[in-house]
């Protein structure tokens, strides 16, 4: 992930979307289990750097699949030949976990489980030549995830909850359009656009940092601009005002953006992203690792999803 760009002119466009009330006063929202959500995050960095064609990516790939199917949700392995912009031919895998999937008023929430071949960020520079070990960028979003499956799983909603885990996410170069989020751009395209009609979908990216900040990022104000402000208003509503600001941020190429201009679904972006600083310090770096990892960013995100989930109708 990821490369900025300015979208000049947007125009805000309300699309429609499932019914919520945030003023429902529900005592029995499950607890989102922040201890539960760190050690997901744990668990995909112990196999180290998940780059595709790799031995750590596809036993990765299978752990993420034994969490889902031992949950008993209809898990499905998404797989296909991607080529990178260096021509390398990556062997990919979406993992798609449905909670209530006969249900047809549903949402998505996704994140991608990769994690890029070079630190080319890095300060040192001995170390762009590195993996990164992904821990923030890719790990936090997924284990956000994971723990939320865990809760629909024991507690079904009462929607149907898509859970994507989009491969090929970060093995892409900024100077080569389009060469990001292939994972995601495969997804959407290869859709059963008759079939499939979620309401909306909800991006997580960068959710684990003690220092996150979210803002309002341009694109998810473009194309669903009802669900961010569903989302930090709940957000704001249960006190995260402080790490979910009422304040926008220029837009970014993410996979939401591709999910937005191929599918035509409405999906937001939750990154820890500002106009001003740009991505945290730890992006694309040797320093993306567990020592930089807050439960306490992960059990606000987590809460606030758990939220919509089970307020939603």
């Amino acid at each position: 992930m990821k490369k900025t760009f300015l979208l000049l002119g947007l125009l805000a466009t309300l699309l429609c979307s499932c019914n919520n009330s945030s003023s429902k006063n529900k005592s029995d929202i499950p607890y989102f289990n922040s201890d539960s959500c760190y050690m997901y995050v744990q668990q995909q960095v112990d196999f180290g750097a998940r780059v595709p064609n790799t031995a750590a990516h596809d036993s990765c790939a299978q752990y993420l699949k034994n969490h889902f199917e031992r949950l008993g949700l209809e898990t499905t392995m998404q797989k296909a030949e991607l080529t990178a912009y260096d021509g390398t031919i990556l062997n990919a895998t979406n993992i798609i976990a449905s909670v209530n999937p006969e249900n047809k008023n549903r949402i998505f929430l996704c994140a991608h489980w990769d994690s890029r071949p070079v630190c080319d960020e890095d300060s040192l520079a001995e170390n762009r030549t590195k993996p990164v070990l992904g821990a923030n960028d890719g790990a936090s979003g997924v284990a956000v995830l994971m723990e939320l499956a865990r809760l629909t799983a024991a507690e079904a909603p009462e929607i149907g909850i898509d859970f994507v885990l989009f491969d090929a996410e970060d093995y892409g170069n900024s100077d080569v359009a389009d060469s990001y989020c292939l994972g995601s751009q495969y997804w959407a395209k290869n859709l059963d656009k008759k079939q499939y009609k979620p309401a909306f979908g909800i991006l997580l990216d960068m959710v684990g940092a003690a220092d996150a900040v979210f803002y309002k990022e341009g694109v998810s104000q473009h194309y669903g601009q009802h669900v961010v402000n569903l989302v930090w208003q709940r957000a704001h509503e249960l006190g995260y005002g402080s790490v979910f600001y009422n304040a926008s941020a220029n837009p970014i190429i993410d996979d939401h953006y591709y999910i937005n201009t191929i599918s035509g679904i409405p999906c937001i972006d939750i990154v820890h992203y500002s106009s001003q600083d740009g991505f945290p310090s730890t992006w694309h770096t040797t320093n993306d690792n567990m020592e930089n990892i807050s439960q306490s960013t992960l059990s606000v995100v987590g809460d606030v999803l758990t939220h919509i989930i089970y307020e939603t109708e």
